[in-house]
C-alpha cells in the first residue's frame, strides 16, 4: 500500500505553472480532497501534509529543494517514518507520454529525469511507485530543458488537469495496496473527446421544405402548355 505521496516541482512562483511541476499540481488536488494543508517543513526540507483515510496515516510531500536534490526530503522523510520505497509514490512529469494520459510505474531507471535520479541515489534503490503524467515532448532533444520549465499552452494546460484528476480516482487503491486495481483505472481512462465544430453557416432544412430535387404529390414534375396554346421560338 501507499503511505507517502511525493510530487515534484520547483518552488516559487516563477516556476508553479511550467510542465515540470505537473508533481506539485497533483499534490496540491490530492490535498484538497483528503483535507490534508500543507505546510513548511524544514526538518524534512519540503512543503508536508498528513491525513488518516481509514485509520491509515497518509503523508504528502512537495520537495522545496528544486528538482535535481527532491530526494534528499523524500529520503528525510521517508526514513523518519519507517516508510519502505515501495510504499512511495512519486507523481512528476514525463516526457515520453502525451498530454492528456498517464502511466503508473514500479522501479526501473530515471530515464534522465533529474528528480528521480536523485531520489534514486537517496533512497540507494530505484524499487519505488511511479506515476508519470504526460506533459508531450518538444521532438528535439536540445529544447527539453527550454520545455520543462515553460508554461504548457491552454489545450495542454486543461489536457493535464483532467488527467490529475481522472488519476486522483485512482488514490483508494493506491492506499488500499491494490495496485493492479490503480493501473487499471488510470490506462483505461481516456481523455473526454471534444466535440467536432459544427460548419460556419450550416443551416439545417425546414420540415415543410422538400429535400433535393423532389415536388410535393400534388405539383407535376414537367408541366406542358395546353394543346390549344402554340409554343413560341426563344421563350
Amino acid at each position: 500500500m501507499i503511505k507517502l505521496f511525493v510530487g515534484l516541482g520547483n518552488p516559487g512562483p516563477d516556476y508553479a505553472a511550467t510542465r515540470h511541476n505537473a508533481g506539485f499540481w497533483f499534490i496540491d488536488e490530492l490535498a484538497r480532497q483528503l483535507n490534508a494543508p500543507m505546510s513548511m517543513d524544514k526538518s524534512h526540507f519540503g512543503m508536508v501534509g498528513r491525513a488518516t483515510v481509514k485509520g491509515q496515516t497518509v503523508w504528502l510531500l512537495q520537495p522545496q529543494t528544486f528538482m535535481n536534490l527532491s530526494g534528499k526530503s523524500v529520503a528525510s522523510l521517508a526514513k523518519f517514518f519507517k516508510i519502505a520505497p515501495d510504499e512511495i509514490l512519486v507523481v512528476h512529469d514525463e516526457l515520453d507520454v502525451p498530454a492528456g494520459q498517464a502511466k503508473v510505474k514500479f522501479a526501473g531507471g530515471h530515464a534522465g529525469h533529474n528528480g528521480l535520479r536523485d531520489i534514486h541515489a537517496k533512497l540507494g534503490t530505484g524499487d519505488y511507485w511511479r506515476l508519470r503524467i504526460g506533459i508531450g515532448h518538444p521532438g528535439v532533444g536540445k529544447d527539453v530543458a527550454d520545455w520543462v520549465l515553460k508554461k504548457p499552452i491552454l489545450d495542454e494546460r486543461i489536457a493535464i488537469d483532467q488527467t490529475i484528476d481522472r488519476s486522483l480516482k485512482a488514490v483508494p487503491d493506491f492506499l488500499a495496496g491494490d495496485m493492479e486495481k490503480a493501473m487499471l483505472q488510470i490506462h483505461t481512462s481516456k481523455p473526454p473527446r471534444p466535440k467536432p465544430p459544427k460548419p460556419d453557416g450550416a443551416v439545417k432544412p425546414l420540415a415543410s421544405q422538400p429535400k433535393d430535387d423532389k415536388l410535393p404529390a400534388s405539383q407535376p414534375k414537367d408541366v406542358k402548355p395546353p394543346a390549344s396554346q402554340p409554343l413560341s421560338d426563344g421563350i
